[in-house]
């Protein structure tokens, strides 16, 4: 092993690095500076006698301690008694300590377990409990309760941007709300589904996520969310599967199906039909290949558009007049899988290749399918949410913490700047996204 690393280095080939974070991925680790205990900068040089010293970049020894998700201290305040009068002098708490028995950093975490890593209520109350600092589930729901009410209003408001996105995704997946399964038939109306929506929408740089638990598919979520859309605006694209329940029924969109969900059609019958799938799927391929050049290369939506147009146009054209021959021509079966994956992609030909008729048009939905997997996750973590209120508060802080993700911000300091700050929230909950509220943190410290 070692003597085939010293020939690819002979070699100039590129070789894997060892794995290690270095000391700029630990953003939130305390940085403590540690000066040269006899020289500082522009002294003599000790070994030469001649030179002077210049500051280079400091030298890093990275300590990792582990502790409970939630610490704790004990403040015992020192208390004397007069053994005449029976006065009670308790000394002074010290400064800084705070009224409340759980920070803000307390109601930030216990979110970011539960809605962000799947971590349920009841596994950090055995946890917490093992470390000797106990926090009951029913602690933990009042903490992310209380929270949630405070910082309600910024997540309106990521909804009502959301609404104006360029380019919205969605699609759903199954959930469970305890309080609605067991309600009887005749009050739970006509639908007894329930699912969980994932809605992510895109403007420029900016990408939304959005997470509706409840009796609705994902179209008629995404219709809740575009009645606060501009009107000027006019309709976003919107990617999504070819089930018509994805659809928004009161407004327009300019639709875009997946061709990834016509693909893996042909990909689950490749060993049944190995020439005809191979044919689907090596087209498919140059054409996402073409997609990845546009990227690499930066190019902007109208470039991306033309460069499709240019070099991807005929294959999907020629894939569809051969998908089209094997049917008219009798050469399978139309009642078997290949069949059926091939009908399924002539018929929703036209919004699958959207992407070579308007710029930013996507290609898939894998950045939707991406985010619902994190509403999987909790679902299989946590199994359900109790109530409809419970669903609420769930949406709220899966969707403000996968935002926070998909625009690179920290959720745990996003989830504590919101409490600490709560009282401004309301007047300009616009000011306090992701992406900016730090201007408005800067701002206050000025």
């Amino acid at each position: 092993m070692l003597k085939e690393k010293k020939e690819k280095q002979a070699a100039g080939k590129e070789t894997k690095g060892h794995g290690r974070n270095g000391k700029d991925s630990y953003t939130c680790a305390d940085k403590i500076e540690v000066s040269h205990s006899s020289l500082k900068e522009k002294d003599r040089c000790p070994a030469c006698g001649k030179g002077k010293l210049y500051a280079l970049e400091p030298a890093a020894i990275i300590r990792i301690t582990g502790n409970a998700p939630l610490a704790a201290k004990v403040y015992e305040l020192e208390r004397l008694r007069c053994n005449l009068c029976g006065q009670v002098f308790t000394a002074t708490a010290p400064e800084g300590i705070g009224e409340q028995k759980y920070d803000s950093a307390s109601g930030a975490i216990i979110a970011l377990l539960k809605y962000g890593a799947g971590l349920p209520f009841y596994r950090l109350d055995s946890l917490q409990q093992s470390l000797g600092i106990p926090l009951p589930a029913s602690t933990q729901w009042e903490i992310v309760e209380q929270v949630g009410q405070k910082i309600d209003s910024v997540y309106r408001q990521l909804v009502r941007q959301a609404a104006q996105g360029e380019i919205i995704y969605n699609d759903d997946t199954i959930a469970k709300i305890l309080d609605r399964i067991n309600v009887d038939d005749d009050k739970k109306g006509r639908r007894k589904g329930i699912f969980t929506s994932g809605i992510l929408s895109v403007s420029g740089s900016i990408k939304i996520a959005l997470f509706v638990t409840g009796h609705n598919h994902a179209g008629e979520n995404l219709a809740d969310i575009l009645e606060k859309r501009n009107a000027v605006l006019g309709p976003p694209i919107q990617m999504c599967d070819a089930l018509s329940r994805n659809i928004p029924k009161e407004f327009e969109t300019i639709l875009a199906n997946c061709i990834v969900h016509a693909r893996r059609k042909f990909v689950d019958i490749n060993e049944s039909f190995p020439k005809e799938c191979k044919l689907v799927l090596k087209t498919l391929e140059k054409v996402y290949a073409n997609d990845a050049y546009t990227k690499d290369k930066n190019m902007s939506p109208q470039e991306r558009l033309k460069y499709h147009q240019d070099n991807s146009s005929t294959l999907m054209e020629d894939l569809k007049t051969w998908l089209a021959a094997q049917l008219d021509e009798k050469n399978i079966e139309p009642n078997s899988s290949l069949g059926g994956a091939i009908s399924y992609m002539l018929k929703h030909y036209k919004a699958m290749t959207l992407f070579l008729r308007v710029a930013k048009a996507p290609l898939d939905n894998n950045l939707c399918e991406q985010i619902l997997k994190k509403a999987i996750l909790h679902r299989k973590n946590s199994l359900f949410y109790k109530t409809e209120y419970g669903a609420y508060v769930g949406d709220l802080f899966m969707s403000l913490i996968f935002t926070c993700n998909l625009c690179k911000v920290n959720p745990f300091e996003y989830l504590k700047a919101l409490q600490e700050n709560s009282s401004l929230l309301a007047d300009n909950p616009q000011k306090w996204m992701p992406w900016n509220y730090k201007d408005m943190i800067n701002t206050a410290e000025e």
